[in-house]
C-alpha cells in the first residue's frame, strides 16, 4: 500500500485540522469588500447621458419626411428601460406623400419609450388634423409601429358641427378617423 504524502497525514491529525480551520477563518475575516467601491460598481446611473436644447428630429420613410419632432429640451436616460424625455413639451407633425402636414400634436410634457416605440403625451394635450377638428385631453399615447393615438383619460372633440365629450379614445395617426368610448355628451354647434 503506497503511503500518503506528509502534508495529508498533517491535515487528518487534530493540529493540522485546527490550523486548517484557523487560516480558513483568517482569510475570511480577512476578504472585506470596500463599500464605496462596491456602491461605485454597481451604482447605475438615474442622470440622463444626453441633455439637449432645441431639438428637432426627422423621421423619413422611402426618402420622404413623415414626421417632424421639435422639442426645447430632451433627456435621454436609459435605467430602468432606454426613455427620451421632453419635460420642456413637445410638437410633432405628421406629413404626407406630398409633404403636406395632415395632423400636429402639441403637449406640455412627452416621454418616449424607445422598447415599445411608443410616445406618451401628457399636459394639455392638443391634436388638430387638416379638416381643423381637435382633441383636447391630458394624456395620449402615438404607437409608432402600429401609428394609432389612444387615450384612456376624458377627450374633448371639437369639429365644425360639434363638440363631443367622452372617456376613452383611439384613432390613425394622423387623426382622420376616430372613436370615443363613453361618449358623456354632445353639443350641436349652430352656425
Amino acid at each position: 500500500m503506497r503511503s500518503q504524502p506528509n502534508f495529508i497525514q498533517f491535515f487528518k491529525g487534530r493540529v493540522g485540522k485546527s490550523l486548517f480551520l484557523l487560516v480558513l477563518g483568517v482569510q475570511l475575516v480577512s476578504c472585506e469588500n470596500d463599500q464605496a467601491e462596491i456602491k461605485r460598481v454597481t451604482n447605475i446611473s438615474k442622470e440622463p447621458i444626453e441633455h439637449i436644447k432645441g431639438l428637432e428630429i426627422l423621421y423619413s420613410d422611402s426618402g420622404l419626411v413623415r414626421v417632424k419632432v421639435n422639442s426645447p429640451e430632451l433627456k435621454k436616460l436609459v435605467f430602468p428601460e432606454p426613455i427620451t424625455e421632453m419635460p420642456a413639451g413637445i410638437h410633432i407633425q405628421f406629413y404626407d406623400e406630398s409633404r403636406n402636414v395632415t395632423s400636429e400634436l402639441r403637449a406640455k410634457y412627452a416621454i418616449h419609450y424607445e422598447n415599445d416605440s411608443k410616445w406618451e403625451a401628457q399636459k394639455d394635450v392638443v391634436v388638430i388634423n387638416e379638416k381643423g377638428d381637435q382633441l383636447n385631453t391630458e394624456k395620449l399615447v402615438w404607437n409608432e409601429r402600429e401609428e394609432k393615438l389612444t387615450s384612456d383619460e376624458h377627450v374633448k372633440i371639437t369639429t365644425a358641427e360639434e363638440i363631443i365629450y367622452g372617456k376613452g379614445f383611439e384613432a390613425n395617426q394622423d387623426f382622420s378617423r376616430y372613436k370615443i368610448f363613453n361618449v358623456k355628451g354632445r353639443i350641436t354647434v349652430k352656425k
